[in-house]
């Protein structure tokens, strides 16, 4: 081989093995905590998006056709953070998720594998999701706060409300009518 041929390769895999030093006046300690707490966060979305299509294609019933059309809106939604939760963690300098692997370790939402959830169950099980994951985001937005990364807060602040709407929408679709609300 050529030294030129041996001075390219050695070049290419030096850029491979670069780490990604994306410029941001975060301190050192802010992109790593927020960074981590957005990539479980991204983890979430990504588990809440699956079990949301997974009721999605699996919903039965009286009601098949109204909750077959929300939950592939709710989906399309909790779809449509992750390139933007993404894109933010590489803005203030941190990695993200790399794969499914990476997801199932990061993930609080709990999968549900059942060959069969009744149409009542899945409007509960999304709603304490999509609740749980609002306490999350305050957590993280406050994380956020704490290292004046006002940038992530505004983009939380977004998906709290949406995520809140979510939960809403998916109790009032689950009450029977009743004054107790159940």
């Amino acid at each position: 081989m050529a030294k030129n041929d041996a001075v390219k390769n050695d070049s290419a895999i030096h850029r491979r093995q670069a780490p990604m030093a994306t410029p941001t006046d975060l301190q050192p300690e802010a992109t790593r905590d927020i960074s981590a707490a957005m990539n479980a966060v991204l983890a979430d979305a990504f588990a809440l998006y699956m079990k949301t299509k997974n009721f999605h294609w699996h919903v039965s019933g009286p009601h098949f056709r109204d909750y077959h059309l929300m939950f592939d809106e709710q989906a399309s939604q909790i779809f449509a953070m992750t390139d933007v939760i993404a894109e933010r963690i590489r803005k203030i300098g941190g990695p993200t998720l790399r794969s499914i692997g990476h997801i199932a370790r990061l993930q609080r939402v709990s999968d549900n594998d059942a060959d069969y959830v009744d149409a009542a169950d899945m409007l509960a099980e999304l709603r304490e999701d999509n609740k749980a994951m609002v306490g999350r985001l305050r957590e993280v937005h406050d994380l956020c706060g704490d290292y004046r990364d006002f940038a992530t807060t505004s983009l939380i602040e977004t998906w709290i409300d949406e995520t809140e709407r979510r939960t809403w929408s998916l109790y009032e679709a689950g009450r029977r009518g009743d004054r107790s609300g159940h």
